[in-house]
């Protein structure tokens, strides 16, 4: 999923604003207990809540939301692994990786007692494929029967490979195998809807929370469609009582990180999510607690024909003139980790070697700068670019982005020669805009994971893939993603090979540029334990429990 940048990214701050931050650098802090009972907890939001339609509307708030209320075919346990949830348990697939079968808890109901039936999950897909969706996910459920096609408006959507065999049997048919498919099963874009209650609302359904039913661990109440704040309490009817402590969530929206700081000090907050400046200023506070998520920010690279970054040595270049470290440790300095690869750390293991992915596929080479002087040379020869070579560097207009895109500029400029980079940076709209146009020479962005396998990452860099804003085709890459997602989909040492392939020419062929890795600052209320903070997927709160 590509999140905007603002959802890390510091918000301007006054002076006042940093002092205050400052101030609390030394690790002390107010009684950060919030809540005035072990039974309930505060959290917050940093963007509104806009929808409760996971078929027409999708954000991290949203899903952060949906996480915490609603349950898929399959959770996340707290070591990351796929688990049972509506689905009794976690199936293999027959017909040579084909079909899934999946048989759901005859206990399973919806928060207005509800049962929850397999006819929940085909009419909830249904919904989120057709070309009518909203959400622009639909793309997620390419792979299952008919889904492209559904997508593209050239089938209906109950031609979908997905069907009720009875009430509490659900039967999916894939048009080829997908090893990670048990992975996404575990995305709100896979969440069933109660068929009666969509029906009931039509197209008001998840408009508010009257207009929606959970069938995960608790139900959102209070929110209207417009207010800031609302409540998750307790589902009486969740099929797993026992694993549910608390018996209520608020839920707050605040935007500021700073804002965010002061409520966790006054207790009003059991978890604030900072960043910026205001992290920066908090990195040795006690209740610090950096939460490393599956996503990379990178600087994606225009392969266009008639763009200088067609030229792979100065692609090459770039990547080599960066120094991440310095970087993450004096420019962020918000507990950000460097990155080298495309692919996440901490996204997958490589089963075939026991390693994490990214991990092991690290470049021998990483910041040399005589060698990136070396290639730009000769990149500026082969591509026939005589004198100052000008390049549009852009992003959103967020203050972390700009201070790294001056980091950039900066170091570009000094370390390759005969180059000047123009910053341009503009609200998310617009730079959305010009990424589809491909009016950049090179863009800053970031890929958050939807599910746990690199070919969530590979598959937008693909030669025919929608987001392929950079233009990027390399034989070699195509030919290991469609090996991998075809012929050798079924047989794990020859698709992580491929897998191994992909990232080694992209390593080679340079078409982004990692820069670091997502971190997540959160101060946390010392009593509050049991969270799930998933590198992949949303924090998940609803085993969590304050101590006595």
């Amino acid at each position: 999923m590509r999140k905007n940048r603002v959802l890390l990214g510091g918000l301007a701050l006054t002076l006042s604003v940093v002092l205050t931050a400052c101030a609390s650098a030394n690790g002390k802090s107010s009684d950060s207990s919030s809540s005035s009972s072990t039974d309930k907890i505060s959290l917050m939001q940093d963007t509104d809540l806009l929808s409760l339609d996971n078929s027409n509307y999708a954000d991290l708030t949203m899903w952060n939301v949906l996480e915490n209320s609603m349950e898929g075919l399959y959770r996340q346990d707290s070591s990351n692994k796929v688990a049972p949830g509506m689905a009794e348990s976690v199936v293999k697939p027959t017909n040579n990786g084909k079909t899934y079968t999946f048989h759901l808890r005859p206990n399973a109901k919806w928060s207005n007692g509800d049962a929850v039936t397999a006819t929940d999950f085909v009419k909830s897909w249904q919904r989120s494929v057709s070309a009518k969706s909203k959400s622009g996910y639909n793309y997620i459920f390419s792979g299952i029967k008919n889904a492209d096609q559904i997508s593209n408006g050239k089938m209906a959507p109950t031609q979908l490979g997905a069907k009720a065999v009875n009430a509490h049997t659900l039967q999916v048919n894939l048009e080829h195998p997908m090893p990670y498919f048990s992975k996404m099963m575990i995305l709100p874009a896979f969440f069933p809807q109660d068929t009666k209650v969509v029906q009931k609302y039509g197209s008001k359904y998840g408009t508010n929370s009257n207009r929606v039913v959970s069938d995960g661990p608790f139900k959102v109440t209070g929110w209207t469609g417009t207010n800031d704040n609302w409540k998750l309490l307790r589902n009486p009817h969740y099929y797993d009582q026992k694993a549910v402590h608390l018996k209520e969530i608020d839920m707050q929206v605040v935007k500021d990180a700073n804002t965010a700081h002061n409520l966790f000090a006054k207790g009003q907050l059991d978890d604030a999510t900072i960043s910026g400046v205001t992290a920066q200023g908090l990195q040795k506070n006690k209740d610090l607690r950096h939460v490393q998520k599956a996503g990379t920010y990178y600087v994606r690279l225009n392969n266009k024909a008639g763009k200088p970054f067609n030229n792979q040595k100065l692609r090459q270049a770039v990547s080599l003139a960066v120094d991440r470290n310095h970087l993450t440790k004096d420019v962020l300095a918000d507990g950000s980790k460097p990155a080298y690869t495309y692919v996440a750390q901490g996204l997958a293991t490589d089963p075939t070697t026991g390693k994490d992915f990214a991990t092991e596929m690290t470049p021998t080479e990483t910041h040399n700068v005589a060698k990136a002087k070396q290639l730009w040379s000769q990149g500026l020869k082969e591509a026939n670019l005589k004198g100052t070579v000008n390049l549009t560097l852009v992003g959103d207009d967020d203050t972390v982005t700009k201070n790294v895109a001056q980091y950039l500029q900066g170091t570009l400029q000094q370390n390759l020669g005969n180059v000047k980079v123009n910053m341009q940076n503009l609200p998310t709209k617009t730079v959305s805009n010009k990424e589809a146009g491909g009016q950049f020479d090179f863009d800053q962005t970031l890929w958050l994971a939807d599910f746990g396998d690199p070919e969530n990452f590979f598959s937008i860099l693909t030669k025919d893939n929608p987001q392929n804003y950079a233009h990027y085709e390399d034989p070699q890459f195509n030919a290991a993603m469609k090996d991998a997602t075809t012929s050798n989909a079924a047989n794990t040492g020859a698709y992580w090979k491929d897998m191994r392939t992909a990232q080694s020419r992209l390593n080679a062929t340079m078409p982004v540029v990692p820069l670091y890795s997502m971190v997540e600052s959160h101060l946390v209320n010392p009593k509050l334990k049991g969270i799930e903070y998933h590198p992949v997927g949303e924090n998940d709160y609803t085993r969590a429990y304050l101590e006595k």
